[in-house]
Formats: structure tokens, C-alpha cells, sequence
């Protein structure tokens, strides 16, 4: 039986391995076996008399735990299986708490350290108290738009979104004691910022890993985020396959809005905020990866994770309030709902990579999805070839189509031409009704029509 999640094997005692005892204490215990190889072959031992005697003394005396120490044999040779319960509390080795994750230690330290022993007590850090935050810092605008949400999904008590806005989060959980809580701070500050760092999602085009060509960030509520980012990603980010069915014009993007949606919500609800990183949405031709700060449930593994299971949010408070405005579902079909829309257009399935500390889903787009950098300017530019088009003007397009953010300024130090010269091209292209400006003259961006 090879390593896992539950097993180790050493072929000699170490006091060193008192810390795989306390990461399997801290997660869902396991055994250890002392006289084996690492494909778990039986080599045997030669001081198993004293062994039974000194690994439960050191165990008590580090962690002060009790564990099982059973001497067994095969084929002559004897080994020692050490069986270690999984605890209820955090357990520490000398002053250090370790955990046990999938085959290997991990040492817990800072935000991930904080959430294990919340997690121990029953508590979350949604759900701790944030003395900073008062009810004058609670956002009426937000709390006017949970309403209107709340109440067009019709999950809560309409009499309830008459109360004040006192009464409403006391109601929907966000109070512990006399404070408003993380997740009340998260939800429904204007700026979750200002208390706590990283509490935004980030979005960059990638023309390679090492290439990052143009980024936004999006800020506000939690519950604005998620639509101001897919709002964003689809109008600045991804280009859509243009058909045409009779006199119908299709538009095919090779991640679609429901299982993109889906993703950014799962992100928001499981983050570990306390880690003080953004959610990573990283946009490139073909394919498109979130990446989040967080990790599975203990029990969890990735298959688990893509088959049926139930609701388990690392941020219940937050997730509650998600459910509540219509964001979400309370039973655990993220993942299956991102696959049922990738499967309803024939895409790829999505693929997860969870490690210790963050979990990232890649969206992969098949060839007939995609639009090349070649295929962009050749699309937005090449189809007014019968405008009268100069090559410093095309050029200029050709910028816009990598990042239609582009400022003047910008726009004049990659051409070498001064702002005036820039800007009397945007006008005339403008006039010819090539280009267009959406938004403001500060925050807007460019679109080829």
C-alpha cells in the first residue's frame, strides 16, 4: 500500500517524527509505520522492545497526547505501527502545529494557523468579531441592493427587508456579541479594504506565464464583485467567435458566462481572506485559470470534490448571505454546474489543481473558440480595409486590440509620436466610426466596432 493521506512509513525511528504524530493528530489521523520502505515492503527492526517503550513517553511528553504503539511481524521481521487518533483541539509538538496534507507535513503558520484553530473551536473567520467595523460604516447602498435581491429570489422573510438595517444583520448572523463581524465587514463595507488587505479580485491578460500585458482590479462589496468582474472580463478580455445563423449573429466565448460565473462565486464563499491575496483571474488566448487562497475540507479530496457532495463553504456567513440574494445554491453544486454548462457547449471540462495552499480551476478553449492575436487584428482591422486606413492608424489599432484600455499617454510612448499626433488618430478613426469610446475618459477603454 503506498503513502496517502493516512499513511506513512519510515524504516527507522526518528525523534524528528514526532511531527508527522502531531500533523496526523491535527487532520484525520492516521498510522505510522516504523521498519517499512517507502513502498510499504516490511525491513524490520531491531530495537523494537525499547521503541514500544520510548515513542509513547516522547509522544506524551511533546504533545501531550496518547497514542496506539503495536509491535507486529512479518516474515520473521518486526515492525511497529504507530496509530494516531485525529483530536478535536490543535495539537502542538514543542510549541509548533503541524498538519498533515495529503502525503505530505505542512507547518502551520500566520492566517493558516488562525483559521485551523478557529476551525477547531467551532468557530470561523467569517464569523469573528471585527471591532473596527461599526454600524456607521455599513453601507446603505449595499444594503439596499441585497434587498432588491433578496427579495426578487424570495429565500427570506419579505418582513425582514423592512427592518433596519441593524435588525437585518443581526438576522442574517453577521453579529457576535456587540460586534459586526468579518463577514458583515466583507459584505456590506464600501471598502472591505480598509480593513482587511487583499480583499479584491484581480484580472490580468497573459500573452505568455512571463508576459503580462494589461491588468484591472476590481474593489467594493462582495456582493458587487463577482458582476463587476464578469462584466469586465467579457467585454475587455475575451474575444467571442463570431457566426452568423440566417441573419442572427452568435457569439461564442470558449468559457461560458453560467460555469465562469460559477467559478468566481466558489472563490468568493471558500477563500481564506485572512491570507491578505486577491483572487487571481488570469486571462490568456485560449485558456483562463482562478486562482484562490484556500484549500479543501479535511476529509475532501479532488474527486470527491468533482463528484456529488454537500455544501461545505470555508465562509458559511458569507455564503448564507450569497444563498439568500440568489448567488447560490445550498447544496453543494458548484462544480456541477460549472461542468453541466462546459457540457452543454461541447467544451472541455474543467481542471482543478489543489495544493496545500490555494486551489486554481484552468478553463481550456478548443480551437474553434479561439481567436489569435493574427486573427484579432486581421478581424478588427482588416474588414475596413475599404476605409481608408493609413499604417500609423492601423498600427494604432492593433495596440487597442491588445489592450483596449490603452490611455493616450501609453499609446504615445509605444508609437513614439506625441499625444496630439495620438490623439487627432483616435479622432479621425472615430469619425470614420471604426472606434468607439466606452465609459469615461479616465476609467473606459476602447472597442473596435
Amino acid at each position: 500500500m503506498a503513502e496517502s493521506q493516512n499513511i506513512e512509513y519510515k524504516e527507522s525511528w526518528r525523534d524528528e517524527y514526532l511531527k508527522w504524530v502531531c500533523g496526523f493528530a491535527n487532520a484525520q489521523g492516521g498510522k505510522i509505520y516504523i521498519g517499512c520502505d517507502d513502498n510499504g515492503n516490511v525491513v524490520g527492526i531491531n530495537n523494537s522492545k525499547k521503541l514500544l517503550e520510548d515513542i509513547p513517553n516522547k509522544v506524551r511528553d511533546a504533545m501531550g497526547i496518547i497514542v496506539g504503539v503495536n509491535l507486529l511481524a512479518e516474515d520473521g521481521k518486526e515492525y511497529i505501527e504507530i496509530d494516531v487518533p485525529s483530536y478535536p483541539v490543535g495539537i502542538s509538538c514543542k510549541g509548533v502545529y503541524h498538519y498533515r496534507s495529503g502525503s505530505t507535513k505542512q507547518v502551520l503558520t500566520g492566517p493558516a494557523l488562525e483559521a485551523f484553530l478557529l476551525r477547531k473551536h467551532g468557530a470561523t473567520w467569517d464569523n469573528s468579531p471585527m471591532p473596527a467595523f461599526t454600524m456607521n460604516d455599513v453601507d446603505d447602498n449595499v444594503v439596499a441592493v441585497f434587498k432588491k435581491l433578496a427579495a426578487k429570489k424570495g429565500r427570506i422573510d419579505s418582513s425582514l427587508l423592512d427592518e433596519p438595517k441593524e435588525v437585518l444583520l443581526d438576522r442574517l448572523h453577521l453579529v457576535n456579541g456587540n460586534y459586526l463581524t468579518n463577514a458583515a465587514m466583507l459584505l456590506f463595507s464600501k471598502d472591505p479594504e480598509r480593513y482587511q488587505l487583499g480583499a479584491f479580485l484581480k484580472i490580468g491578460y497573459f500573452e505568455t506565464d512571463a508576459d503580462l500585458l494589461y491588468q484591472d482590479e476590481i474593489h467594493g462589496s462582495l456582493l458587487e464583485q463577482v458582476d463587476k468582474a464578469i462584466e469586465l472580463i467579457y467585454l475587455k478580455y475575451m474575444r467571442a467567435k463570431i457566426s452568423y445563423e440566417g441573419i442572427q449573429r452568435i457569439e461564442r466565448y470558449f468559457v461560458p458566462e453560467a460555469a465562469l460565473r460559477e467559478a468566481l462565486l466558489n472563490a468568493v464563499c471558500h477563500k481564506q481572506y485572512q491570507s491578505g491575496v486577491p483572487i487571481q483571474i488570469s486571462v490568456y488566448e485560449d485558456r483562463l485559470y482562478v486562482g484562490n487562497i484556500g484549500s479543501l475540507p479535511e476529509d475532501w479530496t479532488l474527486e470527491k470534490l468533482m463528484n456529488k457532495h454537500t455544501s461545505k463553504p470555508y465562509n458559511p456567513n458569507i455564503a448564507y448571505v450569497f444563498y439568500l440574494a440568489g448567488f447560490i445554491e445550498s447544496w453543494g453544486r458548484g462544480v456541477e454546474k460549472i461542468c453541466n454548462a462546459l457540457r452543454a457547449e461541447n467544451l472541455p471540462m474543467p481542471e482543478y489543481t489543489v495544493n496545500p495552499g490555494d486551489i486554481m480551476i484552468k478553463f481550456t478553449g478548443p480551437e474553434d473558440r479561439i481567436i489569435r492575436v493574427t486573427d484579432k487584428v486581421n478581424e478588427k482591422v482588416n474588414e475596413r480595409v475599404n476605409v481608408h486606413v493609413n499604417e500609423r492608424q492601423r498600427e494604432l489599432l492593433s495596440y487597442l486590440v491588445q489592450d483596449p484600455g490603452y490611455t493616450v499617454s501609453q499609446l504615445s510612448e509605444k508609437m513614439q509620436v506625441s499625444r496630439k499626433t495620438i490623439a487627432g488618430y483616435l479622432k479621425t478613426l472615430k469619425d470614420k466610426g471604426i472606434i468607439e469610446r466606452i465609459g469615461s475618459a479616465r476609467n473606459g477603454h476602447w472597442e473596435i466596432n
